[in-house]
């Protein structure tokens, strides 16, 4: 009998009981055993990638070091955007240290952080209009020598997906941006173990008292950069939770600072042109073109503002928008105790001033396109996006956007000028190279980057025109030395200029002059000068065209696709103008073939060297004395021939250059050169559309611009002729004989050694 007031289970009541328990128990049990699996595997996880980050470095391309100089093309502006690339920090006012500037009326003090010569005092940098004024030290008051600073930092070499970034480190973010974006994405981040359910708490309420379509998010700096690096951004209960599980697991295996570090290096912050903006560093280059630690509060708090949605806060699109944001922010900001209430007033106060949206043209992209190209035919993929190569480049940063420059206003031109309007712009390029080194120092393959990728200089292959002409005269010069029994042709050499026509292989072939105009009797100088057709083709005929086309093919060794028939003395034929400069270089050279380089040296992480440019000896394919010939028949091309434009712009350095313009005026031109610096440019529909405009109208301009710009501040050099094997005489211009006493216009001629005329003018 049971004992009174206790009760007894049946076995079959406690069975039900247990099943019962266990019904509720098991999911539970199971839950957590799969919670703890998946958050095992999602440590691993987050350990791989962690590692990965630490690791894998992309490459760094830059440019070559900044030579400070007087009347060096280089405004405020560009020079401070230099100094931010460079990691200079700016200081409201007092006496920079090393690594630090000031920004005064007109000028900029800064004490070079280091430089080949030691600097023992600040130096002020004073500007006028476009160029650098002077250079002089702020206490001694006395000028200084060209400055050079460190190589600057061009960009990042990413993968293909169209991504630019300039990593940042923890202690280089300023206080400023780090306590703006606590404030208004997760002030408790650094309290929170990775989720913040206060947080969520909040914004489900919030949530269930607004009629908002976009709703409160919860999640923490710590979610968000999880959803970026491992998932996918779908809105699903299973994503949240992994979501959470990744983030107690990161915060388990990274400190704070590298969680803040790897999200702020990670976050999207709109485009620049067809580059996304990922990165608060990136973003500060783009947007104000500053290193991320001379952003001001109002920039912080921009930028701040804008990871929550870039493209409807995008400031260059939605000013107003972004002003609001901005200044929620700032209020945000005070309301959680980062700064007081006067802070808090001028901040909002401050204007919106941001750069324009486009590609920065200082970071060359055309130029890092044919570096990455370059360099992807000897190093593997991975090790260019992720080894941590250090690659030194020959780009020079002033000259590269004062070639922009010229390009963008050279083109305005043309559009003004150009009758037929249509849908599709009309493009340009630009390359400029030290014809003594070869290195490519500005490099502008078509008029936007941002709408189209394809690098002109490099791919676009064109008909020469008549930029081919010198290499018509070079090969007559070169015949005195091929075959000495032929009869010398100089540059006082007289042809007639009229109409004719050639055979060849049993066809006819009827050259004419622009506008249908003929001069007579010509040297080979005026011929030359004034670009006349017929009289070029007859020097071709003269010498043979296969000798013509061998010069081309075989001694410049520039391309293998001319054919030996008369239309080859026009440039009937296509080249791309980074041809047209290597063989123009040979010209500049005095017959030394310097082919252009990009890259000057690789190196790995550690610092050992990978690859050094070490510049084989100059290889002689034509004789200097028939270089210099036409280089100095070129001369006349500016100073009185069809490029005489160039003088009436401004441009007075000794040069030598010619105009170009194909069949139909489809393609302009212009190649010149002086002793030092070496320029070719081509305007032209893609489509090869005639743009009805000369290489005088169309692109000497824009040459001329740059360089103006470049010469500018240098002790400009001349030509000089080879110490043997030239001879000067004076002769009758229009004669080409030796001058007599009653000769109304004489020339000092060049010639070959022996090939001088004997001969007295006897017409005048």
């Amino acid at each position: 009998m049971n004992a009174p007031g206790r009760h007894v289970y049946s076995p079959r009541r406690l069975r039900i009981v247990l099943a019962l328990l266990t019904l509720v128990t098991a999911p539970v049990v199971v839950g957590v055993a799969v919670l703890i699996v998946h958050y095992m595997r999602f440590s691993v996880m987050v350990e791989e990638r962690l590692a990965n980050e630490r690791a894998l470095i992309p490459s760094r391309v830059y440019a070559r070091p900044i030579r400070l100089r007087e009347g060096m093309p280089l405004t405020e502006a560009q020079f401070v955007k230099a100094l931010n690339a460079l990691k200079y920090e700016q200081r409201p006012s007092g006496d920079p240290t090393a690594g630090e500037f000031v920004l005064t009326d007109g000028a900029v003090t800064f004490l070079p952080r280091s430089t080949t010569s030691p600097v023992a005092e600040p130096l002020v940098v004073t500007f006028e209009k476009d160029h650098i004024r002077e250079v002089r030290g702020s206490k001694t008051r006395k000028k200084v020598e060209p400055v050079t600073l460190d190589p600057v930092l061009v960009t990042y070499l990413f993968d293909e997906s169209r991504e630019k970034r300039l990593l940042v480190r923890y202690e280089e973010l300023p206080v400023q941006l780090v306590e703006a974006v606590l404030a208004i994405e997760d002030r408790r981040f650094f309290q929170h173990p990775g989720l913040d359910p206060f947080r969520l708490v909040g914004a489900i309420i919030r949530n269930l008292r607004t009629d908002s379509s976009i709703p409160h998010g919860g999640s923490t700096i710590t979610q968000q950069l999880c959803k970026n690096f491992f998932l996918t951004p779908e809105r699903t209960a299973k994503r949240k939770i992994q979501e959470g599980l990744l983030a107690l697991a990161l915060e388990r295996r990274a400190t704070k600072r590298d969680i803040l570090e790897l999200y702020l290096n990670e976050i999207y912050l709109g485009q620049a042109g067809s580059f996304s903006i990922n990165g608060v560093g990136q973003a500060a280059r783009a947007y104000f073109r500053k290193d991320v630690q001379n952003l001001t509060l109002p920039e912080a708090a921009l930028l701040a503002g804008m990871i929550q949605s870039p493209n409807p806060y995008n400031p260059n699109r939605h000013a107003d928008r972004a002003i609001e944001r901005r200044n929620a922010v700032i209020r945000a900001m005070q309301d959680a105790g980062f700064i007081d209430e006067g802070a808090m007033k001028t901040a909002e106060a401050a204007p919106l001033s941001v750069a324009a949206s486009a590609s920065d043209s200082a970071e060359a992209p055309y130029f890092v396109d044919f570096v990455r190209n370059q360099l992807a035919q000897r190093y593997a993929s991975k090790d260019l996006t992720t080894g941590n190569l250090s690659i030194q480049t020959t780009i020079d940063q002033s000259l590269q956007q004062l070639a922009q420059r010229a390009v963008e206003n050279g083109l305005a031109n043309v559009d003004k000028q150009i009758k037929k309007k249509r849908d599709v712009p009309v493009q340009a390029s630009l390359i400029a190279i030290e014809p003594k080194t070869g290195e490519i120092v500005a490099l502008v393959g078509g008029r936007s980057y941002d709408r189209s990728q394809y690098d002109r200089v490099v791919r676009a292959r064109r008909q020469p025109g008549s930029t081919f002409k010198p290499f018509v005269y070079l090969s007559a010069f070169e015949a005195t030395f091929d075959d000495p029994t032929l009869p010398p042709i100089t540059p006082a050499t007289v042809v007639e200029d009229a109409p004719a026509v050639f055979f060849y292989e049993d066809k006819e072939y009827i050259p004419q002059n622009y506008e249908d105009k003929y001069f007579g009797y010509v040297t080979l100088r005026k011929a030359l000068a004034h670009s006349l057709n017929v009289a070029t083709v007859k020097v071709a005929e003269m010498v043979g065209y296969d000798r013509v086309a061998a010069v081309w093919t075989k001694k410049l060794r520039i391309s293998d696709n001319v054919q030996a028939y008369p239309a080859i003395a026009l440039g009937a034929f296509e080249a791309t103008p980074l041809q047209m400069a290597t063989a123009y270089n040979v010209l500049a050279n005095g017959g030394l073939k310097i082919d252009p380089v990009a890259v000057l040296s690789v190196t790995d992480g550690a610092g050992r060297p990978l690859e050094q440019h070490n510049a084989p000896p100059p290889e002689r394919v034509v004789h200097e004395e028939s270089a210099f010939l036409v280089t100095n028949m070129l001369r006349s091309t500016i100073n009185e021939g069809t490029a005489a434009s160039a003088r009436a712009l401004g441009f007075t350095a000794d040069a030598a250059g010619k105009t170009g313009t194909s069949n139909d005026k489809r393609d302009a031109w212009f190649a010149g050169y002086t002793p030092d610096l070496l320029c070719i440019v081509w305007v032209g529909y893609d489509d090869n559309t005639p743009i009805g405009l000369t290489g005088a109208s169309a692109a000497l301009p824009i040459w001329v611009e740059f360089m103006k710009g470049a010469l500018a501040g240098t002790r400009t050099s001349t030509f000089l002729p080879p110490e043997m094997g030239i001879v000067f005489e004076d002769i009758d211009k229009d004669t080409g004989l030796l001058a007599g006493p009653s000769c109304p216009k004489i020339f000092s001629e060049a010639f070959i050694t022996t090939t001088e005329p004997t001969e007295i003018c006897a017409q005048h």
